[in-house]
């Protein structure tokens, strides 16, 4: 949790509320009254208020907010100069501005990169996002000053294009399972003297193809060797299982073992029967009782399997939409709402377009209702050279299929 969270949120529906949510609508409002988004803006940049730092984004919706509220990208350049966290706070918008076209954003990274506290970071930042023609002109900066400092980066690009030794990690790649058949991989999870990494690779091997039923009976033998936890990747291949996992997840739900009672137990969590329904409606009603911004994503999805009768839900799915500072925890709001009543959803979809969250944006994309001013943001995002590959890809899709 971000040290933001310290201090209360703005109200959810003014400006400022908005943009530190990251909210879709607060984009469009700040677009139509630049000049009084722009302390905000530059606050979203020099302050955290992401809820969760793992995995609530705000840097692309902070740099598109600069570059269409016309801002200049100086302010952000002084950033920099702050601590660790505020600098590369800063860096993650300015390398999204000079993809954008901003001489400022760039200019000043590759100036930091020649004085700063921070340059390797900074570094490593721009040289995973720029063309490589941008950053190799700092190949003697980085020889001289990076190259010398005692604790060196590891072996990454820029590093090895640079000639710079880094740190190695201790590492002997493995051969990779994914030759084998799916009853080979179930014969390697079954058998007792399979170490436990290959049995790890077996699993992802598993994960990359169709889900295997078989697995089920080996599941309690698929525990680590200290008995605590189960082997890693194992609950990725149980989830994927879906409802074929329930009738053997009533007797891990009994078991002595921690890991395989809370496995079986999230198991029918996850595929609950009509009982639990009015169970998972009052749970949501105490979670936003309690503005409990973490989790209630979890209870969204779970009462989404009930469709229409778990209509009890959606005043609070909506509420949880609206005012959630953990911006992640969107996109399961709306594939709730949208499996439970979809009335009136099209204003959400289409202020989807502009969130902060890519997966929001996606949702955005598939099923905002065709029209010019849906069609136009589309193609703004299949043209924004900042935007993810993924959503410029759905973007070129949405198009292709409106416009066939």
């Amino acid at each position: 949790m971000s040290d933001a969270c310290e201090v209360p949120y703005a109200l959810p529906n003014s400006l400022e509320g908005l943009l530190q949510r990251g909210r879709g609508l607060g984009a469009v409002r700040a677009v139509r009254d630049p000049q009084r988004a722009a302390a905000f803006v530059y606050d979203g940049i020099r302050r955290n208020w992401r809820w969760d730092d793992q995995s609530d984004e705000r840097s692309l919706y902070l740099a598109r907010l600069v570059r269409d509220l016309g801002l200049s990208s100086l302010p952000i350049v002084d950033m920099l100069a702050g601590d660790e966290e505020a600098c590369l706070r800063a860096c993650e918008v300015l390398v999204l501005l000079a993809l954008a076209g901003s001489g400022d954003a760039r200019e000043g990274l590759l100036g930091y990169v020649r004085e700063g506290e921070h340059r390797a970071r900074v570094l490593e930042l721009l040289s995973a996002r720029w063309p490589s023609q941008w950053w190799e002109v700092l190949g003697d900066i980085a020889r001289a000053r990076i190259g010398a400092e005692p604790e060196l980066p590891w072996r990454s690009e820029p590093w090895t294009r640079f000639g710079i030794k880094g740190q190695s990690r201790s590492f002997v790649p493995r051969t990779s399972l994914n030759g084998l058949g799916t009853a080979e991989l179930l014969a390697l999870l079954a058998d007792s003297h399979t170490e436990g990494n290959t049995k790890v690779d077996a699993l992802r091997a598993l994960n990359a193809r169709e889900p295997a039923v078989e697995l089920i009976p080996l599941v309690p033998s698929l525990g680590m060797a200290n008995g605590r936890r189960p082997l890693p990747l194992l609950r990725r291949a149980v989830e994927r299982l879906g409802t074929l996992a329930v009738p053997a997840a009533h007797g891990w739900a009994q078991e002595d073992h921690p890991w395989l009672a809370q496995l079986g137990t999230d198991v029918l969590a996850d595929h609950p029967g009509p009982e639990a329904l009015p169970g998972l409606v009052q749970e949501l009603v105490e979670q936003w009782t309690a503005r409990a911004w973490c989790g209630p994503d979890q209870t969204a999805r779970r009462l989404a399997r009930f469709g229409r009768d778990a209509a009890g839900a959606v005043p609070y799915l909506r509420r949880f939409w609206l005012h959630t500072p953990h911006s992640y925890e969107r996109t399961a709001y709306l594939e709730a709402l949208a499996a439970i009543d979809r009335d009136g959803l099209e204003h959400v979809y289409t202020e989807s377009l502009w969130d902060c969250e890519e997966t929001t944006r996606l949702l955005g994309i598939t099923s905002a209702p065709t029209n010019p001013e849906t069609l136009s943001r589309i193609a703004a995002l299949r043209d924004d050279p900042m935007e993810t590959t993924e959503v410029r890809a759905a973007a070129r899709v949405r198009l292709a299929v409106a416009t066939g």
